[in-house]
């Protein structure tokens, strides 16, 4: 079992153990010391406290407990891949990462040396059968608080094996259970933060840590004509509106980021990328898409409603056509692709456009 020193991995255990499991807490340490609480005054998720959380939890409900350092990995695998993406112009969801690239595959792994027969984590997301037997990812029975985006790059094997205990609960009802245990947290189940932000911002990260970010360059319009300078392309994103450091007669948001230039395009609300996108390093839950060409709905980021679109796949890739515009298509984030309840795959945009780039202009990379 999986455990953050939070309120949903510490109540997943909890009903484990009440289903006659024999549970084994693992926690895994991501990043160095961080500072003891974030900006709101609560003990970040990175930190020792939340090490000691864990623990505490473990200890509370009376099972084994380890921690397995993962920092060396972590950085390689999760945080140079975050800090390359924000160079190169994208704007990345480092947590999907981690989640296919490290916690998963970790708790498979450790699973088989200690004998365990499943793994278990406190994300709200279900695993069921299909008709044909085989296992499906699907949405948590509430909305709100469904984390099926961010397990979408879980391979089929590694699914097979896993229990998500609060796919089928409300988060009242884990609060509730938590309650009857008499187990408080702190707030610390409630932070969504970046874990190794420890409780800061990205643009504070990427100055610290890669120095290289704060690349000046040319604030253009979408015409080519240039509005101002920026301090580097890493600090900006699709869809941005505040903070452009630069003066009009009406809004002006970013419509595309240029690396090979270092430019940032600015235009107006109707020249934000909306209606296609081309997604890469594409994961189908099943091994394949259900065809070439089908209908769907699409998340194109974290804690969106799933949107109509039609979807053309190809090898290691699809495209997405929208029946309605959606807002900010931006790369480096996840396109998850949803039939109703379940989860069929997704895949890491990598452009996006105003209308397909097959009937005209407008391609933003």
């Amino acid at each position: 079992m999986a455990m953050s020193g939070g309120v949903d991995s510490s109540m997943a255990a909890a009903a484990l153990m009440d289903a006659g499991w024999r549970v084994m807490g693992v926690t895994f340490r991501m990043w160095e010391d961080a500072p003891p609480a974030t900006a709101a005054g609560r003990p970040a998720r990175c930190s020792l406290l939340a090490l000691e959380a864990a623990a505490a939890a473990a200890e509370r409900l009376g099972i084994e407990h380890t921690v397995i350092d993962l920092r060396e990995r972590f950085r390689s695998l999760v945080v140079e891949l975050f800090a390359r993406d924000y160079l190169r112009g994208r704007t990345p969801n480092p947590c999907v990462e981690c989640n296919r690239r490290i916690k998963f595959p970790t708790l498979v792994e450790t699973a088989d040396e200690l004998g365990a027969d499943a793994v278990a984590t406190g994300h709200y997301a279900r695993v069921c059968l299909d008709e044909a037997g085989a296992h499906t990812l699907m949405r948590a029975t509430e909305r709100e608080k469904d984390q099926s985006y961010a397990l979408y790059g879980l391979e089929l094997e590694q699914l097979s094996r896993c229990i998500f205990p609060n796919g089928e609960r409300s988060k009242g009802e884990v609060r509730k259970a938590a309650s009857s245990l008499g187990m408080t947290f702190s707030g610390l189940e409630e932070s969504q933060e970046i874990c190794f932000l420890c409780g800061g911002g990205y643009r504070d990260f990427m100055s610290r840590h890669y120095p290289e970010s704060a690349a000046p360059g040319p604030v253009l319009d979408t015409s080519g004509r240039r509005l101002g300078e920026h301090p580097g392309i890493a600090f900006y994103t699709v869809g941005q509106r505040r903070g452009l450091g630069v003066s009009a007669h009406h809004p002006l948001f970013v419509t595309a980021l240029e690396p090979g230039t270092r430019a940032v395009i600015v235009g107006n609300r109707e020249e934000v990328p909306g209606t296609w996108l081309r997604a890469e390093d594409s994961h189908w839950i099943k091994g394949a898409p259900p065809a070439e060409r089908f209908g769907a709905e699409a998340m194109v980021r974290y804690n969106t409603d799933p949107r109509s679109c039609r979807v053309e796949a190809s090898e290691g890739a699809f495209e997405l056509s929208f029946e309605r515009r959606v807002w900010a298509l931006t790369p480096g984030q996840h396109a998850v692709l949803y039939r109703g309840e379940e989860v069929l795959g997704g895949g890491v945009i990598m452009g996006s456009a105003l209308h397909s780039p097959h009937r005209g202009p407008g391609l933003n990379r």
